[in-house]
């Protein structure tokens, strides 16, 4: 039984991860970020960080502090019953409902839509997305070889593509001199909680809890099987992966800050992207990013549609990985037909709903050695957390639904009442009185953990 990794297993499976990671959300986001924050883009970056690299960061430490198998375990002393939604509201978001259906359209919209006829919108999504989703079965079936596909061979090409990019932005071109290091003008704070915010989008804490369970997997084919070095494993692997996703989010957040010295503020990251890959190479440069779009976001759809499979697999055993699997594929490919704006303006409410419930339990995952498995702890913050969830949803409606009378009055009264309602961070208060209010109470009347949850 292996108790280590050797320093090349590590490189590898932190490659794997960082590609599992490294998406649509992951491109098109930190470069419109830059273009919004312009002279303030380093608060805007710091903001991102935040939520884009730490929390996913802190997601695999739970993951790992707490010796979860997946996100289920970790969900586990809140009941059965949420640990069970919980799993499938992290996997029906980023393998069916938003994630991997945003991947296949972010792919189309970046680096094959610009080369059709306006007519064939419709019907070349329908055709990309067929054989998007289905190499990325066909790449995800075996699942002893996901680690060979993501981290030895698509990986590395992407990471040389953006390199390259880079190369030609800062160095040949010189365009990091037409930004400053500090913030200019007011609007610092501002910029950074918007950062903060837009690291949401990336979906990154919640892929971080759904691919736990691809990164165990692929220890168990490298012969570690022992959970206490198992979970030690995971963090190195973490701790690879987004330090290097980290130093490439600041790279493309300054891109998109340079890239106001030659382009107006564009709609969105992709259309930003694409200005700015024709401003440096001309149209071998929509090639390229077509060809880093694609790499980036299949990659990223076979960790999904793999961490969903496994998880789903594992807990409905009758129907097995290779069921789900091709199900999440024929559910990706029917959602994305319905297009990009459409994904992106539909998502934001389960997100805003998913976020705060996940973070709840990354970070009580990482008080674990503080406060164990204790039930009442977890149960009492999630009910907490619940609240605000539920608001935050209603919130960021779109606005056919927004402006219904019973929400409009709900979300008219939260933002009279909740404090941090309108800036999105309600759910801080209710989740720290959750958390230090219940470990209180467990300690004044000196509750513990159930013990059946404690030798798991």
């Amino acid at each position: 039984m292996k108790k280590t990794l050797s320093r090349r297993e590590y490189i590898i499976l932190g490659s794997l991860l960082f590609g599992l990671f490294f998406g649509a959300g992951n491109l098109i986001f930190p470069i419109h970020l830059g273009q919004l924050a312009a002279g303030n883009w380093a608060p805007a970056t710091i903001g991102f960080l935040l939520t884009a690299i730490l929390l996913p960061l802190l997601s695999i430490l739970a993951i790992s502090l707490t010796r979860s198998n997946s996100a289920y375990d970790l969900a586990r002393p809140a009941g059965k019953g949420f640990a069970l939604f919980f799993l499938i509201m992290i996997h029906a978001t980023l393998g069916i409902l938003v994630a991997s259906p945003r991947t296949a359209t972010t792919t189309f919209a970046i680096g094959i839509q610009p080369f059709l006829p306006k007519a064939w919108d419709q019907m070349g999504l329908l055709i990309f997305s067929f054989l998007f989703f289905g190499i990325s079965l066909l790449l995800s079936w075996n699942q002893s070889k996901i680690t060979d596909y993501v981290g030895k061979l698509l990986n590395p090409i992407l990471l040389a593509l953006l390199a390259f990019i880079f190369f030609m932005a800062f160095i040949i071109k010189g365009d990091i001199r037409q930004i400053s290091l500090f913030p200019t003008g007011s609007g610092a704070g501002s910029n950074l909680i918007n950062g903060f915010l837009q690291g949401y989008n990336t979906m990154d804490a919640l892929a971080g809890l759904g691919f736990g369970v691809t990164i165990i997997t692929a220890l168990k084919f490298f012969g570690m099987n022992e959970t206490g070095a198992r979970s030690k494993a995971v963090a190195k692997v973490g701790a690879i992966s987004m330090g290097l996703e980290a130093i490439i989010y600041i790279f493309l957040i300054a891109l998109g800050a340079s890239s106001l010295s030659y382009l107006k503020l564009s709609a969105d990251g992709g259309s930003a992207f694409s200005g700015i890959m024709a401003h440096y190479t001309g149209m071998a440069g929509i090639a390229i990013l077509g060809a880093v779009t694609f790499l980036a976001c299949i990659t990223s759809c076979i960790g999904m549609m793999a961490a969903l499979s496994e998880d789903w697999g594992h807990r409905f055993p009758k129907l097995g990985y290779h069921f789900f699997l091709t199900m999440s594929s024929i559910g990706a490919f029917i959602i994305a037909n319905f297009g990009l704006d459409q994904i992106i303006t539909y998502s934001t409410p389960l997100l805003s709903f998913i976020y705060p419930l996940a973070m709840s339990l990354i970070f009580l995952g990482l008080l674990h050695p503080f406060i164990g498995k204790n039930t009442f702890i977890y149960k009492t913050t999630i009910i907490l957390t619940f609240i605000p969830a539920f608001l935050d949803a209603i919130h960021t409606l779109p606005p056919f639904f927004a402006n219904m009378g019973f929400f409009k009055a709900i979300n008219a009264g939260a933002g009279n009442i909740i404090p941090l309602f309108n800036q999105g961070l309600d759910f801080f208060p209710f989740m720290l009185i959750g958390i230090l209010g219940s470990w209180a109470i467990t300690k004044l009347f000196n509750l513990q953990p159930s013990a059946s949850l404690e030798k798991k």
